[in-house]
């Protein structure tokens, strides 16, 4: 077995076991169910040889059969309520889980998997895992009239046992194959289901570039094209499906008949009555009842597929933290022999209360180096350390109190505008929304700070304004800003750059610039070309090099 198909059968194991209460519901009401399904053959056998004997007890006998049959019914019908919370419940908690393991391990998350795959993941493949106890429980719960079967057939007759057994290992060999054959095309179909996700949510993130483009109707062939290989999977689906319900279908005719006629021979010698011979051609029947089980063992081998989908989102290393606080500075950052993902630092330092750009074209790594500044990376070589104290030593809390982090497109979140901006509200919101150049249309709005986001309409310039609040509220040592700026008009951008420069707090900021205003107006630029650092110092002096000019001009010198 692979390694991925283990880890998808732990984790539809820890699935069942911290399902609550539900597998234990399921699997009481199953065996109840299942007991009196043993029952009612015994019952209505006693009943009939009562009635043709015409003996007193009859009527005995046929309320009990009525009580069986009830008690079959009513256990049906809480599996059926029981099958739909477990599920429910199995499906929310996983995809918990895989939220907080998405948030925990960060960036890396998206660098691994699309967007719309790990939408897929929590979404459909957590559902279908979630459906592991019912599966599960619901196949083991067959298991129960089988035993049983073959337990009464033998206190009956063991001949008609050996016939039964005979019927329930061939069952056995066609639900295993079943099993087998079925997780590996349910993984197929479920992969082609997730990239067709990841292709639908990049033209969504495009849609106004594409109907400006007018292209709609190639990137929908684009997004669709996967389909046949959908189709091809689900045709997969069906035909082994229908190919084990045949094979597993004969059986219990043939079981059936095959336990008549034993028993047939045996009545005519006396050596049954009817009523047992009624009871041994339903023990029969329920023996062979696993044939019935395709369904659940389908479930299961979607829920192993999705597992296994789900399981390896579980695999990606959550960001770990240490436990040291920073000692009293201003914010010093050092890059020791730093390298990551093809971009090489080597050593470089960020005075403490001083302003650094990263200027670059495009790929050349100004995002990556904010990202190392910020820890939302790590490297893969060297350290990073604030004022001394290396960031992967520092507390979750520490860390992000001393650095505040702005990007180009940032996510509010929050219930309210305030909230957006720091869990403070009053003052603290204020103060960084003026800095951040805010403050002026928070107040036009309905209900100023306090107005929830959702009835809070802004445009990109305006929510990247109030993504710069939330970093100047937030971080106390660091302000790193990756194109933070981009959408401000210039006359906005020119006094947030202001506010940047002339920061109060004297706190350190590190901002991934496009605009020749924001690199002339650090104290000190870091030229990245080619994933290296190929020179810093200041704006003035590094502009006599026409291949920086070339930069911010857009053009080879």
């Amino acid at each position: 077995m692979l390694a991925g198909d283990r880890a998808g059968d732990r984790l539809v194991i820890g699935t069942v076991r911290r399902s609550g209460p539900w597998p234990a519901v399921l699997a009481v009401t199953a065996l109840v169910g299942a007991a009196g399904e043993l029952a009612v053959p015994y019952l209505v056998g006693r009943t009939v040889d009562a009635l043709v004997l015409r003996r007193p007890d009859g009527s005995s006998w046929l309320a009990l059969s009525a009580c069986a049959v009830a008690a079959v019914v009513l256990c049906e019908s809480l599996g059926v309520w029981a099958r739909g919370a477990c599920g429910a419940f199995a499906a929310a908690r996983l995809r918990l889980g895989v939220l907080r393991h998405v948030l925990g391990a960060g960036p890396a998350a998206t660098r691994r998997f699309p967007e719309g795959e790990l939408v897929t993941r929590a979404g459909l493949n957590a559902e279908e895992a979630g459906r592991a106890p019912e599966t599960v429980t619901g196949a083991l719960a067959l298991l129960v009239p089988t035993a049983g079967a073959l337990v009464a057939l033998t206190l009956i007759a063991p001949v008609l046992t050996l016939t039964l057994g005979v019927g329930i290992v061939v069952i056995l060999l066609v639900l295993r194959a079943f099993l087998r054959a079925t997780t590996v095309i349910s993984g197929g179909y479920q992969e082609v289901q997730g990239e067709i996700a990841a292709r639908l949510v990049d033209a969504m993130e495009g849609a106004r570039t594409i109907a400006a483009a007018g292209t709609a109707a190639q990137e929908a062939r684009r997004v669709l094209e996967p389909l046949p290989r959908l189709r091809a999977h689900g045709m997969s689906l069906w035909r082994a499906n229908a190919g084990a319900a045949v094979q597993s279908g004969l059986v219990v005719p043939l079981l059936e008949v095959a336990v008549l006629i034993v028993g047939g021979f045996m009545l005519a010698s006396g050596r049954l009555t009817v009523g047992e011979l009624y009871a041994a051609a339903r023990y029969a029947v329920l023996g062979a009842s696993l044939s019935t089980s395709l369904g659940y063992v389908g479930g299961l081998a979607r829920a192993r597929a999705a597992a296994g989908r789900v399981a390896e989102i579980f695999e990606l290393a959550p960001v770990a933290h240490g436990t040291r606080t920073l000692p009293p500075g201003r914010g010093t950052v050092e890059f020791r022999d730093v390298a990551v993902d093809g971009l090489t630092v080597g050593d470089l330092t960020l005075p403490g209360g001083s302003v650094t750009a990263v200027v670059g074209r495009s790929g050349a790594g100004k995002s990556l180096l904010a990202a190392l500044a910020g820890r939302l990376t790590d490297p893969e070589r060297g350290t990073v350390l604030l004022d001394g104290v290396p960031l992967r030593e520092l507390s979750r809390e520490e860390l992000r109190r001393a650095i505040g982090y702005a990007f180009e497109r940032p996510v509010l979140v929050g219930e309210t505008v305030a909230e957006a901006i720091t869990a403070a509200a009053g003052p603290p919101a204020v103060e960084a929304a003026k800095a951040a150049c805010a403050d002026a249309f928070v107040r036009r709005l309905p209900l100023g700070y306090g107005t929830p986001l959702r009835e809070a309409p802004m445009s990109g310039g305006e929510r990247q304004r109030i993504g710069l609040a939330r970093a100047f509220a937030q971080g106390e040592r660091l302000l790193v800003l990756d194109d933070a700026t981009s959408s401000l008009d210039t006359v906005t951008e020119r006094e947030v750059g202001r506010a940047l420069t002339t920061d109060r707090r004297g706190r350190t900021r590190l901002i991934a610039a496009h605009r020749l205003a924001t690199a002339a107006r650090a104290d000190q630029v870091v030229w990245l070309e080619g994933g290296r650092v190929r020179a810093r110092g200041p704006h003035d002096v590094l502009w006599r090099d026409p291949a920086y000019r070339a930069v911010f001009q857009g053009a080879t010198p």
